[in-house]
């Protein structure tokens, strides 16, 4: 009980630490329909303990506010309301961030009292669901501030320091690692004895899968790299894209990665804006190219003569290695230069485009009620994307992970990796 109490208070302190350096405006705002404001990141998280936790397991809990269940309800249909439309969220200037804040300290003492009591294990894997949708609301609340402050005309950063200057050392050359393939077990297997042990129901069953020999790159595609490929015109030439990311292209007028801009006073041509503000290109050149969207990474791959890896192959790859890289606990917040000579960056930095689509495993089997449809429901028009980034805390991301998101998407720290 104290390790799974102990994990509750870092989690929840460690929300409390990201958005420490946003005002109460800051935490208002919503950028995109995709987003969503930091404040409701919050408010949400918890709504997630008080609707899954609290209420069925804890005698006599009282709600903190009765309309908030159905307020900061996300898109759990099961549990019979209506659901206020995402892209409206930044309108609910009330509850004020205060309230917010008082709702999460409400829930906070009466998890307190929980655990003060015996815990059944359903209890404890509910709460462990809840601690890692947590954390990944944390990384979306660092993303969705990013791209707000970004949209703001004054450019803000999030953080007061600059990126420390890489190494003079460029990144290791591009080589080829060959594996044999054959068959081999990709998915979680989990411990139905021990409630302390954690997947998403998406990672699972583990099964065995047959890979074909494949050649996969030893590091992340760069910025230098992504900058010859546009320097080759190769966002004027439809034949390198699949045809909605052609169509992409041209609505989104698309000439770059998101987040890059023209700068002549930068030896490489450009700007970077960061969440610890802008950087010219020229000093990032050797860091992975990120904010790109699957149709980019897949056009990116075609005009290399290569393609994206399966999430197969990268998992084969991944389970292999050691778990660590520039995460969430650096500090970094931004992609950073590989430095090794072996198979890098496959955890932190940014998350790897996989052309794989998301759906469910054989025998996949999604959560009972209305935790169902926590991923089961998103098993439609997504694509697989793997490792984490810079902005996903270290303990919560592993080899079987599997991140999902729209062809589209840009606003993530999305990247690529190849393979043949």
């Amino acid at each position: 009980m104290s390790t799974l109490q102990s994990k509750y208070q870092a989690v929840r302190s460690m929300t409390r630490s990201l958005v420490a350096p946003l005002s109460a405006e800051d935490q208002m705002v919503q950028s995109c329909p995709e987003a969503s404001p930091v404040k409701w990141h919050q408010a949400h998280t918890t709504w997630f303990f008080e609707t899954f936790v609290l209420r069925p397991y804890l005698c006599d809990y009282r709600p903190f506010r009765e309309e908030f269940h159905r307020l900061f309800n996300s898109y759990y249909l099961a549990l019979g309301e209506e659901i206020p439309e995402k892209k409206l969220r930044a309108s609910f200037s009330r509850p004020s961030l205060d309230e917010v804040l008082a709702f999460r300290a409400h829930v906070d003492q009466e998890m307190e009292r929980l655990f003060a009591c015996s815990i059944d294990p359903e209890v404890s894997r509910r709460i462990m669901l809840g601690l890692n949708h947590e954390q990944q609301h944390q990384e979306l609340a660092l993303t969705d501030i990013k791209h707000a402050f970004f949209s703001n005309p004054l450019r803000l950063s999030y953080g007061s320091a600059a990126l420390p200057k890489e190494a003079p050392q460029p990144s290791p050359q591009l080589r080829w690692l060959d594996f044999e393939g054959g068959i081999t077990e990709i998915g979680y297997t989990l411990n139905v004895a021990e409630p302390l042990d954690f997947c998403f129901d998406n990672e699972t069953p583990c099964h065995k899968v047959y890979l074909a020999p494949f050649l996969i790159a030893n590091r992340k595609v760069t910025c230098r790299e992504y900058l010859e490929f546009m320097a080759d015109e190769a966002y004027t030439r439809p034949s390198l894209w699949l045809s909605e990311g052609w169509e992409a292209v041209a609505r989104g007028a698309w000439k770059a990665p998101l987040y890059w801009e023209r700068d002549a006073g930068d030896a490489a041509g450009w700007r970077v804006f960061t969440l610890k503000g802008w950087h010219g290109l020229a000093e990032l050149l050797d860091t992975p190219v990120c904010h790109v969207s699957f149709f980019e990474a897949d056009a990116f791959a075609r005009w290399r003569a290569c393609r994206l890896p399966t999430e197969a192959e990268w998992e084969s790859i991944a389970s292999r290695e050691r778990r660590h890289g520039n995460l969430l606990d650096t500090g970094r917040l931004h992609p950073a230069v590989a430095t090794g000579t072996g198979m890098e960056q496959l955890f932190g930095d940014c998350w790897e485009w996989t052309a794989s689509p998301y759906m469910g495993y054989p025998g996949y089997k999604p959560l009972p009620g209305a935790l169902g449809e926590y991923n089961g429901k998103f098993m439609s028009n997504q694509m697989i994307l793997r490792g984490g980034s810079c902005v996903t805390p270290a303990d919560h991301v592993r080899a079987t992970y599997r991140n999902f998101f729209h062809p589209a998407t840009r606003w993530q720290f999305t990247g690529i990796r190849l393979a043949i």
